[in-house]
């Protein structure tokens, strides 16, 4: 080790594993380092930014030796837009650290009785799975440590691509995206070029101003495809051109939206697109269950682990067609249809209006007849009286987003005291926390983690409570 002031260097660090959200681990003097961009078996010099007694964060200086689980990333933009962090981690080990990771978790937070954790359900595409991208148009390009030095390269270029990892006013301009299959890419730079070649100008984050804003595009495996061009502001005329070009270009397209947004982040909650070409939808498949998705509508990236993650929800629930099951944060009602043949009846709660207005529309699609959503708070909802009107919960699904549940909707589940509980999460951590608090009545049957989102960190957990005699 070698000390300046604060100025602290660790030289010959052996990374010895991962931490959660994707950190690596290294020991010296006995503090636990965390790093960010190291794998297991690395050998690596590490600058200390954050110092404290019983841990340190640091950076990487130097690679002495590589570890031998590396391997060559497949994209061009690794380790810049931010995304697929774990490019240069084997699939296999990848799976092997998300299962660690959810093991661990669930131990050091949890502290409840825990069964043996099931094997972590892989993806069988580790590439081309998003259904949904969003792309950033901008007039400020990130450009690396080398093209800084070229006097010829200019950040004030047009482009079109993600976010800059850590970095809010740049983009990188993006060659392919794996993550999508095509026309992703293509729609893209179709876009892009036409608006350099017509001169449409690109947003600027900083000043808040700019035509060209963002563009989500959504491809589905029943082969819809849908366009949602987000402009800064109104220019009919420019629009129109924009919109007609690519409907020529991509006859093939299901539908063409387009949306004005002039605030200055980039929800759509809150805004209305608006139909150009099409029938403002397309239409997705989880196994043979139809599903309506609109510009705003929330619905899971991966259709097809969103398939294995519900069967494995599904089959955790024990269904036999006499029960009472209760989704919430139902959200657009995907869980509760995808189980709905075999229980008596589904109630879904949601505190998103637009959510639940989806989720009836999603029912009527599939001609679901026994299926019920309401829009409100859970803990206000579920009182006697909708007991009465509605049964009580013999199963409860509960999908909250990465914050977990909320301690009052803990305390709610212990006062319904459904037979089972299935905990659905995308964050290992929070779900924890949440069985640590539902142990007073509840124990932990199953445990399967679904690899949702391949060479990424993130990971979803599947949880089987059953009611303690």
């Amino acid at each position: 080790m070698r000390t300046r002031k604060k100025n602290i260097l660790l030289e010959n660090i052996l990374v010895s594993d991962y931490a959660a959200e994707g950190k690596s681990i290294a020991k010296a003097d006995g503090k636990v380092i965390f790093i960010e961009n190291a794998i297991p078996g690395d050998l690596i010099d590490v600058r200390l930014t954050k110092n404290k007694k019983d841990w340190a964060q640091g950076y990487i200086t130097r690679f002495r030796e590589l570890s031998p689980d590396r391997k060559p990333p497949f994209c061009e933009h690794f380790g810049v837009c931010g995304g697929c962090q774990w490019q240069m981690l084997p699939y296999e080990r990848q799976l092997f650290y998300k299962q660690q990771q959810v093991e661990e978790t669930l131990k050091r937070i949890g502290k409840v009785p825990l069964p043996e954790v099931l094997p972590i359900a892989g993806a069988s595409s580790t590439t081309r799975y998003r259904n949904k991208i969003e792309y950033t148009f901008s007039n400020r390009c990130y450009l690396s440590a080398e093209a800084l030095k070229d006097p010829l390269i200019s950040s004030s270029q047009n482009v079109a691509g993600f976010h800059a990892k850590g970095i809010f006013d740049k983009v990188v301009d993006i060659g392919t995206c794996h993550l999508q299959e095509e026309p992703g890419n293509k729609l893209r730079l179709a876009v892009k070029e036409w608006g350099i070649e017509h001169g449409l100008s690109f947003y600027d984050i900083q000043r808040h101003e700019g035509f060209l804003r963002t563009m989500q595009v959504r491809i589905c495996i029943t082969g819809e495809i849908m366009v949602n061009i987000v402009f800064g502001y109104r220019d009919d005329q420019k629009i129109n051109r924009l919109l007609t070009h690519i409907r020529s270009q991509f006859p093939y397209l299901t539908t063409i939206l387009y949306t004005i947004n002039e605030k200055r982040n980039d929800s759509l909650y809150d805004l209305n697109p608006q139909i150009f070409d099409g029938k403002g939808y397309v239409v997705e498949k989880l196994e043979d269950f139809a599903f309506k998705i609109g510009p705003k509508s929330f619905f899971q990236t991966n259709t097809k682990q969103a398939e294995k993650l519900y069967q494995i929800t599904r089959d955790f629930a024990g269904l036999t067609g006499k029960e009472i099951v209760y989704d919430l944060y139902c959200g657009t009602g995907s869980i509760g249809i995808f189980l709905s043949r075999l229980a008596k009846k589904i109630i879904g709660v949601e505190l998103v209006d637009e959510a639940v207005s989806d989720a009836r529309e999603n029912a009527a699609f599939n001609e679901i007849a026994h299926a019920h959503f309401f829009a409100g708070d859970v803990i206000n909802i579920c009182d006697s009286t909708f007991f009465e009107l509605q049964g009580a919960p013999d199963v409860i699904i509960t999908d909250p987003p990465r914050a977990g549940m909320h301690e009052k909707l803990c305390s709610k589940i212990l006062e319904m005291a459904a037979p089972r509980v299935v905990y659905v999460s995308c964050n290992p951590a929070t779900q924890a926390r949440d069985l640590a608090i539902l142990d007073q009545k509840y124990a932990v049957e199953k445990i399967q983690p679904v690899d949702m989102f391949p060479h990424t960190h993130h990971i979803e957990n599947v949880a089987l409570l059953s009611l303690k005699n």
